[in-house]
């Protein structure tokens, strides 16, 4: 069996920056990749300092697929991260760094994959998320989807203004937003049946956020009836 060759890295340059909370922020890229990079996929960015040593971190594609040459990273700032300070605080529209990909295979929804589609996103875990949801009114606008996101407060909540239009101008797509610390509660058992009620049964359901948000959210699914081989988790985090 011959192995896949691996990924080679690539240069990428910063052709636009945009805020998009106070923690995050958007960086448009201009990259050669070999292939489109499909929703859910990430890319791996590397930093090298002039002493030599370098930092990786792992960042999911916010953008839906598309053939223009560049993709779209959310990326939290942090002051302890190595690479998500360099974003936050030295990147400039100009400047050019190293990445590679676009990298994944399991959690990645494609148009004739179909639906009814279930997204579950905490916190940042929403953007491949939002990658399918771009896809979604592109190619398959036909598809029912829902998403639950679930975040701390509304100013900490990724794309919310777009998740909110397109709630409100696609029809066959339903948000509920859960602000765990202005009333709304943490993800349950009652608000999976109530986005279940709102949906039907899913044929796909994709999860994505930290680990133990997202083992009690499939925990939840797999009890209110979801075939486990219909669910797709990404996890960050210990």
């Amino acid at each position: 069996m011959i192995e896949p060759s691996p990924l080679p890295w690539l240069s990428a340059t910063i052709i636009g920056i945009t805020p998009v909370t106070a923690q995050v922020k958007s960086f448009r890229l201009a990259v050669a990749f070999d292939r489109i990079a499909l929703a859910g996929q990430h890319v791996d960015v590397r930093l090298t300092a002039p002493d030599g040593y370098q930092a990786q971190r792992s960042y999911s594609i916010a953008s839906a697929p598309g053939n223009d040459g560049t993709i779209e990273l959310m990326v939290e700032g942090s002051a302890q991260g190595e690479v998500s300070s360099f974003f936050d605080g030295v990147a400039e529209v100009g400047d050019t760094i190293e990445l590679r990909g676009p990298i994944g295979g399991a959690f990645v929804w494609r148009a004739q994959d179909g639906g009814p589609l279930l997204l579950i996103g905490g916190g940042s875990g929403v953007v491949p998320l939002l990658a399918m949801l771009r896809h979604r009114a592109e190619a398959a606008p036909a598809v029912p989807a829902l998403l639950l996101y679930s975040v701390r407060h509304g100013a900490e909540a990724i794309a919310r203004d777009e998740l909110s239009r397109r709630a409100r101008d696609e029809p066959g797509f339903d948000l509920v937003l859960s602000l765990t610390r202005e009333g709304g509660r943490r993800i349950d058992a009652t608000l999976v049946g109530e986005a279940l009620t709102r949906l039907g049964q899913p044929r796909h359901a994709y999860l994505c956020g930290a680990n133990p948000f997202v083992s009690a959210a499939a925990d939840l699914l797999v009890e209110a009836g979801l075939p486990p081989g219909a669910i797709r988790t990404e996890r960050f985090g210990g």
